[in-house]
């Protein structure tokens, strides 16, 4: 995809998941493309896919000018970010400068592809653990693969509110309010004994940089999001380690009598290349043939697939390899039809 229609087909995708300014912002700069400054050269030494099944340069610039934003380093910017409402040839105006005033600051971060870690898909997690657990009474192993922060590595302790009933502690760190049909699973004895992530570049909140990098990829008229980002950094519980997931996994796979294991992604399994996709569904399948009722294996997965409305929330359960889906989810958590009995 080619940087004009990456730019209006990210504006698009932003808008559909509730960022009007985002939707906004990318097909102004698609009107109003530098050519020749600075932003322009950066992008030129990318090839092939632009967009967002790419190097996501749209985001990476976004992400970019929002992160001189929220460090104060650019005061003309900030004036013309949410909640202000500036013209498009003002908003436009100040973030063209911005290039060029910061372009030093930009041909650094545009060299990395954008890292997001959305809390809401913990909307996801938080059903799905207590309906498994209310099968097998037994404390929980996860791992998680694609887990970036490793912020929803603590989704037990994140409360869900619903039409439907409410999961989760009496005291959580955090509370998520999706719109939520279907039925809600029962409250369980959930227990986490060990929690652990892998991913190829892992970010560690505690560190300042990392920490701009996660607040800087959430989307500047979404308040909320970031809220319930800095809230659950503030609750991280486990490491992620850094490395190949399926290599990472392998060491994890053997079974622990007393516990369930908890393999689990959320729009991630779909990075991962082909050949690789296929190591780790057969590995997982064989450590699943080997499960027992007092060491059982859950695979648990949301991801896109070919339906239009969100992901499918899947899961596959052994002994037995039992198929279940769970629900579907929007991308960003703010909306669950849950399906599973």
């Amino acid at each position: 995809m080619m940087l004009d229609e990456a730019l209006r087909s990210q504006g698009r995708g932003c808008a559909a998941l509730g960022s009007p300014f985002m939707g906004r912002l990318m097909p102004l700069l698609a009107d109003h493309w530098p050519k020749g400054g600075v932003m322009d050269a950066i992008c030129a030494g990318f090839d092939g896919d632009l967009g967002s099944s790419g190097h996501s340069l749209p985001l990476r610039m976004a992400g970019g000018l929002h992160a001189l934003v929220l460090t104060g380093q650019d005061a003309a910017l900030a004036a013309v970010y949410p909640p202000a409402q500036p013209s498009d040839d003002a908003l436009i105006g100040e973030v063209l400068t911005a290039f060029e005033r910061h372009a030093d600051f930009f041909r650094t971060w545009m060299t990395s592809p954008p890292q997001t870690n959305e809390v809401r898909r913990s909307v996801a997690l938080i059903p799905a653990a207590h309906w498994i657990a209310a099968r097998h009474d037994l404390p929980f192993v996860t791992s998680e693969l694609g887990a970036s922060g490793g912020l929803n590595l603590s989704f037990d302790r994140f409360a869900l509110e619903t039409d439907a009933g409410r999961l989760g502690p009496d005291d959580p760190a955090l509370t998520l309010r999706p719109d939520w049909s279907g039925p809600l699973p029962a409250q369980s004895g959930l227990q986490v004994a060990d929690r652990r992530g892998v991913d190829l570049n892992p970010l560690d909140p505690a560190n300042a940089d990392d920490r701009l990098r996660l607040l800087a990829y959430l989307w500047p008229d979404q308040p909320e999001r970031k809220a319930l980002t800095e809230a659950a950094m503030q609750a991280r519980d486990g490491a992620v380690d850094r490395g190949d997931a399926i290599d990472w996994l392998e060491q994890r796979l053997p079974p622990r009598p007393g516990h369930l294991h908890l393999i689990y992604h959320t729009i991630a399994w779909q990075y991962f290349p082909a050949a690789v996709q296929s190591r780790g569904t057969a590995m997982i399948e064989a450590a699943g043939a080997r499960a027992r009722e007092d060491c059982p294996l859950a695979w648990l997965r949301m991801e896109a697939d070919d339906q239009d409305r969100g992901a499918g929330l899947s899961l596959r359960l052994w002994p037995g390899d039992h198929s279940i889906d769970l629900a579907r989810v929007d991308f960003h958590g703010r909306w669950t039809d849950w399906c599973a009995t």
